[in-house]
């Protein structure tokens, strides 16, 4: 153990307390709710302070972390836990990773932790100001990967609300029929070299009023929903290759099964659920991967499209439910000029191409993270050796 870090158990340092039911809960609340595995919904009450770390309590979970930089709601499916005697809270948070918390669970058939085993665990601290300083060089990173989330889930509200705009909603349509936009004129997002593609009225159509000149056409006449292949989690060989589930990314492989960009539509489990990869992939065999069948219709559109189709309509109703493939195929979509979906397109290459660039730099971040972490929480590595211009560019944080 390095000089100046002493041995505790972790009831010296933390303080911590069983969570309550969950309150009311809506989207409009302003306050996180805390379950066992991260936000779960939002609350108007609170009942744990600014920097508190929640615990995974029982179930699968037992022993998951979370931290909350603001006040919020902790469920009595998890145990908060607040820094006591000046120590840092989001340096315990990083500490506590390196611990292996779910193998201090007590019972088999139900794990569980609780406030008396958790106080009971040994481990070792350094000096608060180290604690403060090792907290700032993780926390930054941590911090830059959230700000990149929260700007990619922005970029992809962008996005969607420009496809509903224009192929949901046909605002631009409604534009030129209410006297609101003229040749030549340019909209809030519309130039005004995109007058010419849209048509100036609505016209009844299978899917209810549409504008003039747009198709219908059967799902199964324009996409095939392909089928993932089986890859077992033990038979996942790492590597930069994302490995997709019904419910989103599930690890990662050296080997794609599919070129990306790429659209991927929940099979089994959580049917319906669509999900886009910006690079090649391997889809498992509870997932679709999406094939177009007209060169017209851009995986950006089909993407949107297919989320507004509420495919989980059609999962088969059974023990494990399934999107039924065929009943996916009749449903109805309808379909554009090709000139209007390109030019959809040219705006959503932009947007999904920063939504790119900023995931690659938060996985850089993360590996950065994941590095730094067990050795600096340890004492293994210095502070200076981290701030020192001379270890490395990539360490300067």
């Amino acid at each position: 153990m390095r000089s100046g870090w002493r041995k505790v158990n972790l009831g010296q340092i933390l303080s911590f307390s069983n969570g309550k039911s969950s309150p009311e809960r809506s989207p409009n609340f302003p306050y996180p709710v805390y379950g066992s595995n991260g936000i779960i919904g939002f609350s108007s009450e609170t009942n744990s302070d600014r920097n508190t770390i929640i615990i995974g309590r029982v179930g699968s979970y037992c022993g998951s972390l979370q931290y909350s930089e603001i006040v919020c709601w902790v469920t009595d499916n998890a145990i908060r836990a607040s820094a006591i005697d000046g120590h840092n809270s989001r340096f315990l948070f990083y500490l506590l990773q390196t611990l292996g918390l779910n193998d201090w669970r007590a019972g088999s058939g139900q794990p569980l932790l609780n406030q008396t085993i958790l106080s009971s665990i040994p481990t070792a601290v350094p000096h608060i100001s180290e604690q403060h300083r090792i907290a700032q060089i993780l926390g930054a990173l941590d911090d830059k990967i959230e700000l990149n989330r929260r700007m990619n889930a922005t970029l992809e509200g962008m996005a969607r609300a420009l496809f509903k705009s224009w192929f949901v909603e046909f605002e631009p349509v409604r534009a030129k029929m209410e006297g609101h936009w003229h040749r030549g004129e340019a909209l809030p997002g519309m130039s005004a070299e995109l007058y010419d593609l849209f048509p100036e009225r609505l016209v009844p159509s299978e899917l209810g009023d549409a504008p003039d000149g747009w198709g219908v056409k059967p799902l199964g006449e324009l996409i095939e929903l392909a089928y993932g292949k089986a890859l077992k989690a033990a038979d996942r060989r790492g590597g930069k290759t994302p490995v997709y589930g019904s419910n989103g990314r599930v690890g990662w492989h050296d080997e794609a099964l599919a070129d990306g960009p790429g659209v991927i539509v929940g099979r089994k489990g959580t049917p319906g659920i669509v999900t886009w990869s910006h690079t090649p992939f391997y889809p498992i065999d509870t997932t679709f991967y999406v094939k177009s069948k007209n060169e017209g219709l851009s995986l950006f559109f089909l993407h949107y499209a297919l989320r507004e189709q509420n495919l989980p309509s059609v999962a088969a109703d059974s023990a494990v439910p399934g999107l039924n493939r065929n009943l996916a195929y009749m449903n109805k979509q309808l379909v554009p000029p090709a000139g209007i979906i390109a030019a959809f397109n040219t705006q959503a290459i932009k947007l999904f191409s920063q939504m790119y660039r900023s995931e690659e730099e938060s996985k850089i971040l993360a590996n950065l993270r994941d590095t730094l972490l067990p050795e600096l929480v340890s004492g293994k590595m210095r502070v200076n050796d981290v701030e020192n211009p001379n270890v490395g560019e990539g360490c300067r944080c």
